[in-house]
């Protein structure tokens, strides 16, 4: 699974999922991190000539993959994304709505908002997990 938002983050996924799975730098061609009204995180939407940058997650059991898709918001779409090295991986592409025009910033829900991130995510880890039957 390849990550462009806040599953970069190893608080979040050893919250949801108990440890900090393998992870590979991965770059998404023809796609961007897009800021979403109203929310922390971000949606990732084609856009053709952007390009942005994320981890491949690797290794992932499948306790691990049920956790993390109870995890993503259902208006998601898990796709297939062809990733600048060739090859391909599976993301969530969000819908074209409520998209804005400026760009995630990793760097400030790191510093602003990360850690109640995290803490949220380890409040509903074990109802993520009931519900992906784990």
């Amino acid at each position: 699974m390849s990550a462009y938002g806040t599953l970069q983050f190893d608080a979040g996924l050893t919250a949801l999922v108990g440890r900090i799975p393998p992870q590979i730098p991965a770059s998404a061609p023809d796609w961007r991190a897009a800021s979403l009204e109203g929310r922390v995180y971000p949606g990732l939407v084609a856009a053709p000539g952007a390009a942005t940058s994320g981890v491949l997650l690797t290794g992932l059991t499948l306790r691990e993959w049920g956790i993390l898709d109870a995890f993503e918001d259902d208006r998601y779409d898990l796709r297939e994304v062809t990733l600048a090295s060739g090859g391909r991986a599976l993301a969530y592409v969000w819908p074209d709505i409520e998209v804005r025009d400026d760009n995630w910033d990793a760097n400030t829900f790191m510093t602003r908002h990360l850690e109640e991130y995290a803490a949220r995510c380890a409040r509903i880890a074990p109802r993520l997990a009931a519900e992906a039957g784990q």
